[in-house]
């Protein structure tokens, strides 16, 4: 009996939140297999898939990077895999590699879509899709090249406790500085200060958060990284120094907002009166240069304990993806979300 295969298609456009069962498509199909092979071509099945809140905007038909995913096209995404047959150079039967095959349990890829996973010593596999995978480099390219953090700065994190945001927060303390974290619960800003050196974090949850910020900026705001945007950018314009730097990595606050409910940000001629560096970019569209170097350097300060990944790796599989990613905007998560689609037992500490 042959193998079948399950992957998630885009039903319909969502005006606000992904509803399970209706913004996608469940397909099952007879899985790919080694004779469907071609050359340059690799036969892979997913074991982890990194849920990431910028999918959201692909669902959406507003100008942006990338082009909107079509309706009835498979889910796009990275994922963690292993090689079940190839007719590549670039990869070999039982090699775990980083694909772009989206939610899919089965899938042949073109090898330009494959890297192998290269791991250092005390890292797990899923480590490839957060702490010193896109999410980790994504810090480390967009603190290098605009957030730029000096020893004795104070830099501010929203967003502190997702993937990226406790990166960059972490990358700024090994760079001297002190460091506020933004959080959801009083439970996450325990875990940014106890477990990953934060100076202090704050919930912007508190009644009392417009205030506790001002105290934890007496002398204002050197390195502003927003994964959040609306009222929390707010807020830190207000705090900002002179020549301040506004890391703009995400506004996730917004990306399940209907139109007319959006609010703007009132207060940007903060802007002009303390010169602010406000800057966007997108990995790995920007910066693309660096994450060998990036990707170099967060392995060695994990394996030196410098960084501390948060992970949180939910069990499921294809089925449960739709779902899955709806955390993202509850704030369920801490650290990189991942969905576990087939579980992979690692052997050894060092190269995979």
């Amino acid at each position: 009996m042959s193998r079948k295969n399950l992957a998630l298609h885009l039903a319909e456009r969502p005006t606000g939140d992904i509803v399970p069962g209706k913004t996608f498509k469940l397909v099952e199909t007879d899985a790919p297999t080694a004779e469907d092979l071609k050359d340059g071509q690799i036969l892979i099945e997913t074991l982890y898939m990194s849920m990431d809140p910028a999918m959201r905007g692909w669902l959406s038909e507003s100008r942006s990077y990338v082009a909107p995913l079509p309706i009835g096209e498979r889910m796009r995404g990275l994922v963690v895999a292993r090689v079940l047959a190839s007719k590549s150079a670039k990869a070999k039967e039982g090699e775990l590699g980083l694909v772009r095959s989206g939610w899919t349990e089965v899938a042949v890829v073109d090898e330009s879509l494959f890297s192998v996973v290269d791991l250092p010593r005390g890292a797990k596999i899923t480590d490839a899709l957060g702490a010193i995978g896109m999410t980790g480099m994504t810090a480390y390219v967009g603190l290098k090249h605009i957030g730029q953090p000096q020893p004795g700065e104070t830099v501010v994190v929203s967003g502190a406790a997702g993937a990226t945001g406790l990166v960059a927060g972490q990358i700024c303390k090994i760079r001297g500085c002190r460091v506020v974290g933004i959080a959801g619960s009083d439970d996450k800003c325990e875990m940014l200060v106890r477990e990953l050196g934060f100076d202090l974090a704050l919930n912007y949850r508190s009644p009392g958060f417009r205030d506790d910020f001002v105290k934890a900026t007496p002398d204002y705001i050197d390195v502003f990284w927003d994964n959040v945007g609306g009222e929390i950018l707010e807020v830190a314009l207000d705090r900002a120094a002179a020549k301040a730097r506004f890391v703009m990595c995400g506004a996730i606050s917004g990306y399940n907002n209907k139109g007319a409910s959006t609010k703007g940000v009132r207060n940007l001629t903060q802007v002009v009166k303390q010169r602010i560096r406000m800057e966007g970019f997108i990995a790995p569209s920007d910066f693309a240069d660096d994450f060998p170097e990036a990707r170099q350097q967060l392995g060695a300060w994990l394996s030196e304990g410098k960084i501390k990944r948060k992970e949180t790796i939910v069990k499921g599989g294809i089925r449960a993806a739709d779902t899955v990613i709806g955390d993202l905007f509850s704030g369920k998560n801490v650290g990189k979300l991942v969905l576990e689609v087939k579980a992979y037992e690692e052997v050894g500490d060092s190269k995979l």
